[in-house]
């Protein structure tokens, strides 16, 4: 049995990290389903940036928003949704049949309100109102501003994808925000079934942390970081103030695991996926990874509900120099430029594209 089956047949649902217009000409995503147990997707703006910018699949596509009047964000906008529209009735047959638990794509609100909770709340409510698709989410950061607007966009219905978490605190704290939109939906009388995934970046922990630690701890902090937070998500689950929203009908905020591809040419290609199989999480994974899974990933047992070795492995990094709660700020903030970079080269990209085929 291939393991992304195994993975599936554990309770993860496996999404596919990327998104480009010739993946859905091609028949590859469908593919990607009837072969690799992919069950969802998720984009940034760093995946669009290379989807358009690399060859000619979008070039018909932008001349003829262009001469429609469109430009910059806005044109944007519609060829991403034009792409994940599509996503989403691929994957409707298993939001349907997982009861609008799995078969989701994520879109991002622009990396330029990061620092603007009311702008974040306002680029949200018309990405969800624009897609015009039930199993569409709507990204939003982590990050202190964006806590706010998670509740906030919660409360209104919408559902949510947080992402550029990654520590167990960050998580906390977005799972908090979660808690509070839906408890502020029950007060209200609304509905409490309004989906939602928390994404917890893995990889980037090694690829900043390795080059100070001794060679026996690269490549473990991640993981750890992973246990420690699947720990607190399965405690939160358990506690009364869970019971009590899932008893008036809530779903549960899922963890997602995120940048769960190799980076350390030395390591395994299936390293991390290997090791974040777990019931009721979801794994999103770059295109490459998900390939090198299917040929040839052994999964490990499940991880474990108690967190396993994450304290030791945590305690055994500090202890060789690495600020734990410095690296996650750290990490946090050049995940949200590094998007900020994307957008705009990507914005620059759609420009140069309209301004060359303007002129033929």
């Amino acid at each position: 049995m291939k393991a992304t089956q195994q993975l599936h047949d554990l309770g993860q649902s496996l999404w596919l990290d990327n998104i480009t217009r010739t993946l859905l000409d091609s028949g590859t995503l469908a593919r990607y389903i009837a072969e690799l147990s992919v069950t969802g997707l998720t984009s940034n703006p760093s995946i669009f940036d290379a989807a358009i910018g690399d060859g000619d699949a979008y070039d018909a596509a932008v001349r003829a928003k262009a001469l429609a009047g469109l430009s910059g964000e806005a044109l944007f906008m519609e060829l991403a949704l034009e792409d994940l529209r599509r996503a989403a009735d691929l994957f409707k047959p298993v939001f349907d049949a997982t009861h609008q638990v799995d078969g989701w794509v994520s879109m991002e609100v622009s990396p330029l309100l990061a620092a603007d909770t009311a702008g974040t709340i306002a680029a949200a409510e018309a990405i969800h109102q624009q897609a015009q698709r039930p199993n569409l989410f709507v990204k939003i950061p982590g990050t202190p501003e964006g806590i706010p607007a998670i509740e906030e966009a919660i409360f209104r219905g919408i559902p949510v994808n947080v992402t550029l978490l990654f520590s167990c605190a960050q998580y906390l704290a977005a799972a908090e925000a979660y808690l509070r939109g839906i408890e502020r939906r029950v007060a209200a009388g609304k509905d409490p079934k309004v989906a939602s995934v928390a994404s917890v970046f893995i990889s980037r922990w090694d690829v900043a942390a390795n080059a100070q630690l001794p060679a026996d701890q690269h490549n473990r902090l991640g993981i750890a970081v992973a246990r420690q937070t699947y720990r607190a998500y399965r405690e939160l689950l358990a506690s009364p103030r869970w019971q009590k929203l899932a008893a008036a009908g809530a779903w549960p905020q899922r963890v997602l695991w995120a940048s769960t591809g190799s980076k350390d040419p030395n390591a395994s290609d299936t390293l991390y996926v290997d090791a974040l199989g777990a019931p009721d999480t979801v794994d999103t994974i770059p295109e490459k990874t998900l390939l090198a899974v299917g040929d040839h990933g052994k999964p490990g047992p499940a991880m474990p509900v108690d967190g396993g070795d994450a304290d030791a492995v945590l305690a055994s990094v500090t202890a060789s120099g690495v600020n734990l709660d410095a690296l996650a700020t750290k990490l946090q903030q050049d995940g949200a430029e590094a998007f900020v970079k994307s957008w705009k080269q990507l914005l620059q990209r759609i420009a140069d594209k309209q301004a060359a085929l303007s002129k033929h």
